[in-house]
């Protein structure tokens, strides 16, 4: 019979790296994805006693101008070919998580969880559902209302009436053995001009915006940061410590 593990480690390492090539992140990410993982296969054959605790990281990070496609995405939602990309200062990355196309880029505060679900709850749906519910209280923090849509994952302004309904945070996710990665992106201070040449999330018919654009001012990312942390960490009941 298996050994089931007897705690529940909260503690969370919250690591930033500032802005970093999208394929360095990634590789960082499946690093301590696969370690996580691994350490998961070798408690099953421990006894209670002698099982270590997974750890959870949260990565916070800008990337330079980047175009990622997740599995389910289509290839045609990229708008541009390699001679554009390459006018436009932008690489483009086929990716191991769920959903379309997205864009990042200087300006968008991108959030990789790399935690393990076993310490919080196993539930994907409530993953996503608090990592929006996170978003969603940052932005009132700054009086921006937000929300969700129906069959629609992320966070959007005008989400009730939807006469002109804007997405502010995407999501994106991979999760085994209860294990995630890859996560959410948010346009704080984003070059929204990116977003044209994709049709973002395979969604064509509604579109894309930042908190700048929605208060008509720059915003401080670290402040932006420390708030989304703040209110993942309440969330989740981490306990949190800095890198």
């Amino acid at each position: 019979m298996q050994a089931t593990a007897a705690i529940k480690n909260k503690t969370t390492q919250v690591i930033s790296l500032g802005l970093i090539d999208y394929q360095e992140a990634w590789d960082y990410q499946e690093k301590l994805f696969a370690e996580t993982v691994a350490l998961k296969i070798k408690n099953r054959d421990e006894p209670v006693d002698r099982q270590r605790p997974t750890p959870n990281y949260l990565l916070f990070c800008q990337h330079p101008h980047v175009f990622t496609l997740g599995k389910s995405g289509k290839q045609e939602n990229l708008l541009v070919d390699d001679d554009e990309l390459k006018e436009i200062g932008a690489t483009y990355y086929k990716i191991n998580r769920g959903g379309d196309i997205t864009y990042h880029g200087p300006g968008q505060l991108v959030v990789y969880p790399i935690i393990d679900l076993d310490n919080f709850f196993t539930d994907i749906h409530k993953y996503l559902r608090l990592l929006e519910e996170a978003v969603i209280m940052t932005l009132a923090e700054y009086g921006v209302s937000a929300g969700r849509i129906d069959g629609l994952t992320g966070v959007w302004l005008d989400f009730e009436e939807q006469k002109n309904p804007r997405k502010i945070c995407a999501l994106g996710v991979k999760s085994s053995r209860w294990v995630t990665m890859h996560g959410l992106a948010f346009n704080v201070n984003t070059n929204l001009q990116y977003f044209k040449h994709i049709v973002p999330c395979g969604i064509d018919d509604k579109a894309v915006t930042s908190l700048q654009q929605e208060l008509e001012l720059e915003v401080s990312m670290e402040e932006v940061q420390q708030r989304l942390l703040k209110n993942i960490a309440s969330l989740f009941e981490m306990n949190l410590v800095t890198a």
